[in-house]
């Protein structure tokens, strides 16, 4: 079959090599990619936004399922349009990105069928948010309601932070922004395959690395890095997060009529109270996609076929750990500078890139997040330190990494 993968970044690299090693698939088209995963895929030159030239292409070439990865697509009712062309699609509807793409939509979801989350305020005014967030106090997590490329997430811990939130989600006297009670505990990433009411949660977590810097320091970024499988959050968590969250939540889109067909990703935090949720995003987590993919036997295709004809399928995993560090572009998430030369990689499949570019023969960045090096080990110990490895291989003045990716684990 031929399969087209929506997408630039390092999660949409991931894709393209997972679903390349199908016995199932005989080629494998991404739109628009980067130069990284030419060895792997047939790169179209096609914008991710141009729907029209995306559908064409897809029924010109016979494409027997698209696979969308990133968020704006989906939001944008590519899987819509495609599907209406009779094309197999395997991402939600617009309708069902609103799982992601209105953070007060997805609150009030869960409000409705009691979903666990933290306590929340939905405000449209900048003045009544500044006298909420008086009135409240901090720590106070502040949400832009709509989609932000990981980076519309604010922990306040005090309330200098939560004002300069405040100023920048609220550009004018209007905006949507959802408060919400800080929630502690340890957090951690679900994937679910999803069908409507049907659904195969992934049995193995990872757990990402949001904060720009060491010690989980700095501003909230799309992922500075994962790891998987996380030990320290036992079975029974992840089984208690299924039955109180999951599988209420597939059933709750269901009957709000969302008919989904995708990934759902869960970000949860295990409080004293039980697994609740942070955030929904409709699509694979990135870097998670990243570590889970890698470690993932299962053929993905196969996968996605189960789901689609609502058949249970037990996954399988190679017993291995898997540490993945992304270098970043300095001054990301925040402005940073394109075009720095990075030496040490070849086409490596140690590497997964999401930003780099050839230029007169070198490789230079391309983007924030720029690329993850992914360790594997017989422990967490072993996967950090060959991840570290693989970081230290790569040469270029133009990126940062955090060097405790994986730590929360070795604890």
């Amino acid at each position: 079959m031929k399969v087209l993968v929506i997408g630039s970044g390092g999660r949409e690299h991931a894709l393209v090599r997972k679903i390349g090693k199908s016995s199932r698939v005989e080629e494998v088209f991404v739109i628009r990619g980067n130069e990284a995963m030419a060895r792997e895929a047939t790169i179209v030159d096609i914008a991710e936004h141009d729907h029209d030239a995306i559908v064409q292409f897809a029924t010109e070439q016979a494409i027997d399922l698209v696979v969308v990865g990133p968020e704006q697509p989906l939001i944008d009712g590519l899987s819509d349009r495609l599907t209406a062309a009779g094309i197999k699609t395997f991402g939600p509807n617009s309708s069902a990105a609103q799982m992601e793409g209105s953070k007060d939509f997805a609150k009030a979801l869960m409000a409705k069928y009691n979903i666990p989350t933290a306590q929340y305020e939905t405000i449209e005014n900048k003045a009544d948010a500044i006298q909420y967030v008086k009135q409240h106090g901090t720590p106070i997590v502040i949400k832009y309601d709509g989609l932000a490329a990981g980076k519309g997430v604010v922990v306040a811990m005090d309330e200098a932070t939560a004002m300069d939130a405040i100023n920048d989600f609220y550009t004018e006297e209007h905006a949507k922004v959802v408060f919400e009670e800080y929630l502690e505990g340890e957090e951690f990433s679900l994937m679910v395959m999803v069908n409507d009411d049907f659904c195969i949660p992934f049995d193995t977590i990872a757990q990402d690395h949001k904060r720009a810097y060491d010690g989980d320091k700095g501003p909230n970024t799309g992922g500075m890095g994962a790891y998987c499988p996380v030990s320290h959050i036992s079975d029974d968590m992840i089984e208690r997060t299924n039955q109180e969250i999951v599988y209420p939540v597939v059933q709750a889109m269901h009957k709000e009529g969302l008919n989904y067909f995708g990934i759902l990703y869960v970000g949860a935090i295990v409080t004293i109270e039980g697994p609740k949720v942070i955030e929904f995003n409709a699509r694979f987590g990135d870097p998670e996609a990243q570590v889970l993919l890698r470690r993932l036997e299962t053929d993905f295709i196969e996968l996605i076929e189960a789901v689609e004809n609502k058949q249970p399928l037990d996954l399988m995993w190679r017993n291995k750990t898997i540490c993945g560090v992304v270098l970043a572009s300095n001054g990301y998430p925040g402005s940073y500078d394109k075009g720095h030369v990075v030496k040490g990689y070849d086409y490596q499949t140690d590497y997964i890139v999401s930003a780099l570019k050839q230029e007169d023969g070198e490789w230079v960045t391309n983007g924030g997040r720029v690329m993850i090096a992914l360790g594997e080990g017989d422990s967490l110990q072993e996967a950090q330190a060959n991840s570290y490895q693989l970081v230290e291989h790569i040469q270029c003045d133009g990126m940062f990494y955090r060097k405790d990716i994986g730590n929360k684990g070795l604890v």
